[in-house]
């Protein structure tokens, strides 16, 4: 996709993320299905995942996230305009979960919808957000990552149910000054044709759910692994190398490569490929798994606070998900 020239160029004024404080470790797994803690580290670099609480719906977890990257951006609820919420695990199929945020937040002037592109959608959002922005349309942003997994999750599948985790990640987007870093490129893109790889086959008006197959498993995730890995790695590589050169960056100019947390042999992979040093991809993998569309925004905003870059330093975000859908973006911070 061609990037568009814009009319004013867009920053990330501030971060935020969110994690429940309920821990699932890898032993604790080995318990309730046949695996153990070696089989689940070594084949995906995870060693526990946090799982949300009853009362911690996606919505509750985002409207933590945006919190605080409202604050981290000097932003207030009164101040913001646009709110687009990347998540698969929504409040309610209908409103938006976007909706139940700008309540929680107050931010009654804000325009709030949801998007639906799996792992991939928080950075379907920040291009989208970014556009808005940069035409004069708005003129700032929330975007958000927020996912509740543990309820999709098929607690008895072994191949699934040790990936995913809950949490959510926001960031603020705005006009950018001067002397500010902005978002130089993105890129995304959609192979419909593989929409078998990585699905929640039921809940929809394709497989409503009934009395019938309730018991069937049809609203979890499912997913052929080594499949969706070879089109990974394809994908994301195809779309870091796009952002990469339409912002006129090579391998050494880029402080830090900040990939989609799914599998550590995915980011390794991701990492060879660009060749990038694995000391400037940031991997928080080990400590929630993947949690989809949130995993990406909660990368960032631990990168950013870590001390991973710094103002000045150009950063590269690239993810992958179920449509299968992809998306990279080249921000210099």
């Amino acid at each position: 996709m061609i990037e568009l020239t814009t009319a004013f160029p867009v920053c990330i004024a501030g971060t935020g993320s969110y994690l429940p404080e309920k821990i699932l470790t890898n032993a604790e797994l080995a318990l309730r299905v046949d695996t153990s803690e070696e089989w689940i580290l070594t084949r995906t670099g995870i060693r526990e995942r946090r799982i949300a609480g009853a009362d911690e719906t996606t919505s509750h977890m985002a409207t933590h996230a945006a919190r605080r990257a409202m604050e981290n951006a000097g932003l207030t609820a009164d101040e913001l305009e646009l709110i687009i919420v990347a998540t698969i695990t929504p409040d309610t199929p209908t409103p938006a979960t976007a909706c139940y945020i700008q309540q929680n937040l107050g931010a009654s002037r804000a325009v709030a919808f949801d998007i639906s592109a799996a792992c991939s959608g928080f950075l379907y959002a920040m291009k989208i957000a970014k556009r808005l922005i940069s035409s004069g349309a708005f003129k700032n942003a929330l975007i958000i990552g927020a996912e509740k997994l543990s309820s999709v999750t098929n607690w008895e599948d072994r191949s699934t149910c040790v990936l995913f985790g809950d949490g959510a990640g926001a960031a603020v987007l705005r006009v950018a000054a001067a002397d500010e870093g902005a978002i130089l490129a993105t890129e995304m893109g959609t192979d419909g044709n593989l929409t078998h790889l990585l699905k929640i086959p039921g809940g929809g008006t394709a497989c409503p759910i009934t009395a019938a197959n309730v018991n069937d498993h049809l609203f979890t995730l499912n997913m052929l692994g080594r499949e969706v890995f070879k089109h990974a790695v394809n994908r994301m590589k195809e779309a870091a190398e796009k952002v990469i050169e339409r912002a006129g960056l090579t391998a050494d100019s880029i402080a830090c490569v900040i990939p989609h947390q799914a599998n550590l042999r995915i980011i390794d992979a991701i990492a060879d490929r660009l060749a990038v040093p694995n000391e400037r991809v940031f991997v928080n993998l080990h400590k929630y798994g993947n949690t989809s569309a949130a995993a990406i925004a909660i990368a960032l905003d631990e990168a950013s606070r870590s001390g991973a870059f710094k103002r000045g330093d150009n950063i590269v975000l690239v993810v992958f998900g179920a449509g299968l859908t992809w998306a990279a973006a080249a921000i210099r911070w």
